[in-house]
């Protein structure tokens, strides 16, 4: 079966929309670790409180992405999944050892087992904590976007996808299924056990993938969402808005809290969000996420997923956990530029470059001289959408 040439450089970036919204998500989720673990800011902290729902939003634009960039192709298995493994893999070790040689010189213990589940991508199937985070604890939703890359191949030949009524009835079970999952919240008399099981359980998180699968067929068979684009950033912040007031009347403790909330129940509004961008792009409406600095800073997002967390735990072990509000500003912005900077030049020289190679040596190689898979990818998230490949990857 010959390998289908997928799209030039210039046509990753098509719907440019989606790559912009990576770069915003990407920024939701390093607030939401600022605020966590440097301390909170008015405002920003109190919008930015469950920010880790960024990560629902790259796994969602994860299935959207890669449905849309594989729809209506012939490529072997094989191929899709060296594809994906140079996405995310090279970057990926490259952030652990730059995880561990940071925590070596704060003096803290090393999990060489949770450094070895990590790399194997595999470290979220169990609810250990030094497998979580014995690697680069941003790492765990690469596990999640491993086992949905197992799944899309199967995903992709489901008869029921193929007609416009069983994707409306998909979208439908599976956001009533996100519900569902949140609810059994009440069954689990561990907090821990059950932070685990909604909020990094792959089997748990693939929801929100195979809902991006379900709206990435859609769009990309002619439907179109019932909002536009600014009625869909108004939907999302909307929701985000609400948990203000409901993380004040409820600790985080309870399974009734906004914390998994906030990243369960997201997903049909991010699915919104993914599809009124793309629609916006293919129907050439301007939306101010697809300028040159807005891909630049998408195409940098799945590398400032993987190493923000690791600058803030260098420069808060170094300098010391901020007492005031303006030393907590200047903690902030000192992250955001040095993370920025290592995203960037993580990107160029290393994400970028070894794709690029591990594609071209590996099965299909011939046929596809440049990265290209899809439009943003990346998490993240991956193209590219994991906050960074169609992965989307971002947190802990």
């Amino acid at each position: 079966m010959p390998v289908s040439r997928i799209p030039g450089p210039d046509a990753r970036d098509r719907l440019a929309s989606l790559t912009g919204l990576r770069f915003w998500a990407a920024l939701v989720v390093v607030l939401y670790h600022l605020s966590r673990q440097t301390g909170e800011l008015p405002w920003i902290s109190d919008l930015t409180w469950y920010g880790r729902s960024g990560v629902t939003f790259f796994f969602v634009l994860s299935g959207f992405v890669l449905a849309w960039t594989y729809e209506g192709k012939s490529v072997p298995p094989v191929v899709f999944f060296w594809r994906r493994f140079a996405r995310i893999w090279p970057l990926l070790a490259v952030s652990v050892i730059a995880s561990v040689a940071v925590w070596r010189v704060l003096g803290s213990e090393i999990s060489l087992r949770g450094v070895a589940a990590t790399l194997g991508l595999v470290n979220a199937w169990t609810p250990a904590h030094e497998y979580l985070v014995g690697g680069n604890p941003a790492a765990w939703s690469l596990s999640d976007e491993a086992w949905f890359y197992l799944l899309f191949p199967l995903l992709m030949m489901v008869p029921l996808l193929r007609s416009a009524r069983g994707r409306a009835w998909c979208a439908v079970a599976l956001c009533a299924a996100s519900v569902a999952a949140w609810t059994s919240g009440a069954l689990f008399g561990d907090a821990a056990v059950r932070v685990w099981a909604l909020d990094y359980f792959p089997p748990t998180r693939t929801v929100q993938f195979v809902l991006g699968v379900v709206v990435g067929l859609a769009v990309k068979r002619g439907w179109r969402p019932p909002v536009r684009l600014s009625g869909a950033i108004t939907l999302v912040l909307a929701g985000h808005l609400a948990l203000i007031p409901w993380s004040r009347a409820v600790p985080d403790s309870f399974w009734y809290s906004p914390y998994s909330a906030s990243q369960l129940l997201s997903a049909p509004l991010f699915a919104l969000l993914v599809a009124a961008a793309a629609a916006s792009d293919l129907e050439g409406r301007r939306t101010g996420l697809g300028g040159p600095w807005m891909i630049r800073l998408g195409h940098w997002s799945f590398a400032w997923y993987l190493f923000h967390e690791i600058v803030i735990r260098a420069l808060v072990g170094h300098l010391g956990r901020p007492h005031t509000h303006e030393g907590t500003l200047k903690l902030w912005l000192l992250v955001l530029g040095i993370s920025l900077v290592v995203a960037a030049m993580a990107y160029h020289w290393v994400e970028h470059p070894l794709e690029r190679l591990l594609r071209r040596a590996g099965p299909g190689g011939k046929a596809i001289p440049r990265r290209s898979d899809g439009t943003s990818s990346g998490s993240g998230g991956s193209p590219s959408t994991a906050p960074g490949p169609a992965s989307t990857a971002p947190e802990r």
